[in-house]
């Protein structure tokens, strides 16, 4: 089983407007993305210049803000808010676009809940559905360990994608 972390830290500037953010097996979930999403970046554009690219592949996704998510247990077991869900396809956004509306580049997950798990899977990108699921996961937690985790998110003055090496 895989270990999460919830993160909560300032959107850019501005304190104290919080977001989510994750860490699975300690690795933020957005390098998970950039990683899965690479390739098939790389066939609709041209980049020369790899770290470029790499800032590219990492900005694409950003975390949901507090207030967007609202019930965090409801929101992270599977059963989003109506703004959040997606009854075609069942899924909830995990990560929203860099942009700050977190719809406009969502990056959507199957989360299911069972009493002794909770799994992250088909992770999918809705505005490019001929990617279908990306290379991602699933990534299966102790529920008891992630319910912790969810209730205790640890708290960040940055974003850690763009904190300094300590």
């Amino acid at each position: 089983m895989q270990r999460i972390e919830f993160l909560n830290y300032p959107i850019g500037d501005q304190v104290p407007t919080l977001q989510w953010g994750y860490r699975v097996d300690g690795t933020d979930l957005r390098t998970y993305a950039a990683d899965a999403t690479r390739d098939l970046w790389r066939r609709e554009r041209a980049e020369d210049d790899p770290v470029a690219e790499e800032r590219f592949l990492l900005d694409q996704h950003d975390g949901l803000t507090l207030a967007e998510v609202g019930d965090p247990a409801r929101h992270f077991l599977g059963d989003p808010a109506p703004d959040f869900a997606n009854p075609s396809d069942g899924t909830t956004p995990v990560l929203g676009c860099s942009c700050g509306v977190w719809a406009c580049w969502p990056l959507r997950a199957t989360i299911t809940a069972t009493p002794e798990t909770v799994t992250w899977s088909a992770f999918r990108q809705p505005f490019r559905k001929e990617w279908g699921e990306l290379p991602m996961g699933p990534y299966v937690f102790a529920r008891p360990a992630y319910e912790a985790a969810l209730a205790q998110p640890v708290q960040l003055v940055a974003d850690p994608l763009r904190m300094p090496p300590m």
